[in-house]
């Protein structure tokens, strides 16, 4: 899954599969936001999440951003990413175990934060408040947490090109904390109505409603709000 730009996302929308009962948390006090970039982006904050990351922390104080270390190669292997984002979040709840955690991931290092999540369990799972993905190669058919562009349901049922009948994607008890952007047409998540890296894909980072919306969400969760 190509990727130099990066995306950004927003609301909630409704499926057919139902979404795991979740507990509203309180507002968090400190957090961090912890993005993992897409193929082929420089190491540090990928530049579809800087605006929306700005724009959080001017509204939300006490919040700090991780950028995942890993190649983000045409190889397409994120595993280093993947354990990245696991080891980093024991060492911010060792630091603070009160802390607040939002994963974020676009294409590639969408990718690796959903390999992420089956291996964060209890206090680490408690820990995330939310998860943001933008072009999800394993964006899989029919979840709750499947948006359009819009925060609508033109890619509610739609598959990404990694997701499969035996894919794990998202897990059951993450979905209801988690908001999967995929653009309409985008040939990553798409694959309906898109086919491979395109315009669509490339659009995140500087669609207005995304950034819009992937800031009311992230803050949202920060505040319990959500």
């Amino acid at each position: 899954m190509l990727l130099t730009h990066a995306f950004v996302l927003a609301g909630l929308a409704l499926s057919s599969s139902a979404a795991p009962v979740e507990e509203r948390q309180t507002q968090c006090s400190a957090y961090t936001l912890i993005n993992t970039r897409g193929t082929g982006e420089s190491q540090g904050e990928s530049s579809g999440f800087r605006t929306v990351n700005s724009q959080v922390r001017s509204q939300v104080s006490g919040g700090s951003v991780y950028n995942t270390v890993y190649p983000a190669s045409f190889s397409q292997n994120s595993a280093s990413g993947t354990r990245d984002i696991v080891n980093r979040v024991g060492i911010i709840l060792r630091s603070n175990p009160n802390a607040c955690i939002i994963l974020e991931g676009y294409s590639q290092g969408a990718a690796a934060t959903v390999d992420a999540m089956s291996e964060l369990t209890g206090a680490s799972y408690d820990a995330v408040k939310g998860v943001l993905l933008f072009g999800n190669p394993k964006h899989k058919s029919g979840l709750a947490c499947n948006v359009d562009q819009n925060g609508g349901t033109t890619t509610l049922n739609v598959n990404g090109i990694s997701a499969s009948r035996y894919s794990a994607g998202i897990p059951a008890n993450w979905v209801a904390k988690t908001l999967d952007v995929c653009n309409y047409g985008d040939g990553v998540c798409d694959t309906t109505h898109g086919r491979g890296i395109n315009a669509e894909h490339l659009e995140y980072p500087r669609s207005t409603s995304i950034q819009r919306l992937s800031t009311n969400y992230i803050v949202g969760r920060l505040r319990g709000t959500a």
